[in-house]
Parts: structure tokens; C-alpha cells; sequence
């Protein structure tokens, strides 16, 4: 059986004045647009609840790990070993009512006592609002907004549904008029976006998941109409390396 140090042995390898020339040319940055594929990807696999093509994505997402992984040993910044070792750390840490002496009988007790460690590693208090603050700008707008209004309203900071439905409702009438003002317009279409995304949480459903698989059945419509195949888009099969 495969070993994760024999991966790691590939990686160095093919890295190596000896490996391959794609994989030597790389560094972190150019290496963005393969880890983002890869991780939609692993996406697309479970949307299909596909095993196989899953157990092979999660392959490409962990090989970009390993490849980060090695250009930092590279450099001398870390490797391998301290990213698995800071990762362990990290869950003990986390999750005191698993490992140590308190208690969570419930998954958004589990959440609050998270967002409490996190806070108190940063040495900030309870009523700080810097957990916003480390949310990737690189995620999709949909995804981001949904990760900011759930940490809001872990923190006590979400908005009420009738005040929701009010910004919906007020942003919807913008959009509707006849000629509205462009810049009117684009403040309300992002109000209107925000409020689909904040009444999503409160309903215990995923935005972003709900908005990819409604695009997909429009597609399996539009192909339909026009006589082609009815099956949804597939994968891209877009691979990290040319290996």
C-alpha cells in the first residue's frame, strides 16, 4: 500500500533537476488557478455523488497540497511534516469536548465554542467582529457572503428576517422601475443578492449550492429545448500536473 511519504518522495522527485520541466517551473502563485480547479472539481464529484470520480479529485486537491507543501521546504519556510503536525495540533485544540474536560452537546454549541478559541488565540475579546476579517476575498462572491452572514450571526450580529424581507422587498422595487439609476441600481441588485443569501441561513440552506444546481437544471432545460443531450455539464478534467 501506498504510503504518504511515498507521495511526498514523487513530489520531491519531480521537483528535482532530474524531474519533470512543468512541474519544476511552478511556485505558489502560478499554481492558483490548478488548486481553485481542483477544488471544484472534488465539488462537482459529490454533486454527482460520484465515488470513484471523487476518491480521484480529492487525489488532485491533496497532490496541491503536497505541491505547496514542497515549494516551501524549498525555500526553507516549512514542509510537509509541520503543515500534518500544525493541522493536529489544531484539532485537539478546537475541540476540548472531544479531547479535554469540556462540554458540546450540539453542532452550533460546537461552532460557538470555536469561534470563542479562535478568538482567545488571537488574544481578542468576546465581542470582537475580526472573524469577518480573515474571510478569503478570493472566494466566490455567493460562498463569501454566506461564510461573513453566518459568522455575523454566530457573533450576534445577523440581521432579523422581517428586516430582511424589508431589504428585499425595497432593493426589488429599485431594480423594477422603468430607467432606473444605474448606480441605484447596482447598490440594490447587491442588497437584493445579500438578503436571498441571509434568508438562505435562516432557512438552513446553502445559497451557493442551491444557485449551482438551479443554473444546472436551466442548462438540462435549455439543451433540451434546443434538441441536444439533457445530461448536465460535465467535469472539466483539468489536471495539476500534465502527469
Amino acid at each position: 500500500m501506498a504510503r504518504f511519504s511515498d507521495l511526498v518522495a514523487v513530489m520531491a522527485r519531480l521537483r528535482s533537476p532530474e524531474g519533470c520541466p512543468w512541474d519544476r517551473k511552478q511556485d505558489h502563485r502560478s499554481l492558483r488557478p490548478c488548486l481553485l480547479e481542483e477544488a471544484y472539481e472534488v465539488l462537482e464529484a459529490i454533486d454527482r455523488d460520484d465515488s470513484q470520480a471523487l476518491r480521484q479529485e480529492l487525489g488532485d486537491l491533496l497532490l496541491q497540497v503536497v505541491f505547496h507543501a514542497q515549494l516551501a521546504a524549498e525555500a526553507g519556510r516549512f514542509d510537509i511534516d509541520d503543515v500534518v503536525q500544525g493541522l493536529r495540533d489544531k484539532l485537539i485544540a478546537r475541540h476540548p469536548h472531544v479531547f479535554g474536560d469540556s462540554s458540546a452537546d450540539t453542532p452550533e454549541e460546537v461552532l460557538h465554542q470555536w469561534d470563542g478559541l479562535k478568538r482567545r488565540e488571537r488574544g481578542e475579546d468576546e465581542d470582537s467582529t475580526s472573524l469577518l476579517t480573515d474571510v478569503p476575498k478570493t472566494l466566490p462572491a455567493l460562498s463569501r457572503a454566506q461564510v461573513v452572514q453566518r459568522r455575523a450571526a454566530r457573533a450576534g450580529h445577523g440581521r432579523a428576517d422581517d428586516e430582511v424581507q424589508a431589504s428585499a422587498c425595497a432593493a426589488l422595487g429599485v431594480l423594477t422601475r422603468e430607467n432606473p439609476d444605474p448606480e441605484q441600481a447596482q447598490l440594490a441588485l447587491g442588497e437584493l443578492l445579500l438578503a436571498a443569501v441571509d434568508l438562505a441561513r435562516a432557512a438552513g440552506l446553502d445559497a451557493e449550492q442551491a444557485l449551482r444546481e438551479r443554473v444546472n437544471t436551466l442548462i438540462t432545460e435549455f439543451r433540451r429545448g434546443e434538441g441536444g443531450p439533457s445530461s448536465t455539464l460535465g467535469p472539466t478534467h483539468g489536471r495539476a500536473s500534465p502527469g
